[in-house]
């Protein structure tokens, strides 16, 4: 299989599951908020993820275990931290959900979509263990052409990304409700939480 091909398969096959990242891309587009910056910033990231795992990056954080729980923990907290957001938006009345909520409920500001983005991002080992430790593994048997996997597991990446967030308007219209946005934040509360209990038991 040439390597681009190969490369695209594999990056798809680790970035399209469900986790705190896609769910977050996911939300900020039935919202058409910040749609741009959300999949620019973790798309890019997956550039450098996956480039630094190409580039042989994989092995030094392989040899720094600590590293590795220092992010474990840092994670998990932030999840459980944007999981009770969650949850106190879901519990909202009615009225109140419907007033910040929906694509035309109050907005978040660019910068702070786009940290929260980042740090769903990096402080999730997940990330690093899918795209640095895997993805450069599977880079390196590719010898010369290592790069080559690398952009295509880079354009899986981007295709996914734009996808999931552009994508998502498509269900605009059957979650315009406030009881449906409840509902999606009461699913988001428990995929953090889910998640952030898998990375401090390393499951």
């Amino acid at each position: 299989m040439p390597a681009p091909l190969h490369g695209l398969l594999t990056g798809l096959a680790l970035i399209v599951a469900i986790g705190s990242q896609n769910v977050f891309v996911l939300r900020q587009g039935l919202r058409r908020e910040h749609v741009l910056a959300v999949v620019v910033v973790c798309t890019l990231s997956d550039v450098v993820l996956i480039s630094a795992g190409a580039g042989g990056l994989g092995l030094l954080v392989a040899g720094a275990p600590q590293l590795v729980q220092v992010a474990r923990w840092a994670g998990a907290a932030f999840l459980v931290g944007y999981a009770l957001l969650a949850a106190r938006r879901a519990l909202r009345p009615t009225g109140e959900a419907l007033e910040a909520e929906g694509p035309t409920g109050r907005r978040s500001g660019t910068t702070a979509v786009a940290l929260t983005a980042l740090a769903l991002t990096w402080l999730n080992p997940h990330v690093y263990l899918d795209t640095v430790l895997l993805l450069g593994s599977v880079a390196a048997t590719h010898g010369p052409d290592r790069w080559q996997f690398a952009l295509g597991a880079v354009v899986g990446s981007a295709l996914w990304f734009s996808a999931l967030g552009f994508g998502a308007r498509a269900l605009s219209g059957p979650l315009a409700s406030p009881r449906a946005w409840r509902v999606l934040d009461a699913l988001v509360a428990v995929t953090m939480i889910v998640v952030a209990v898998m990375l401090v038991t390393g499951g």
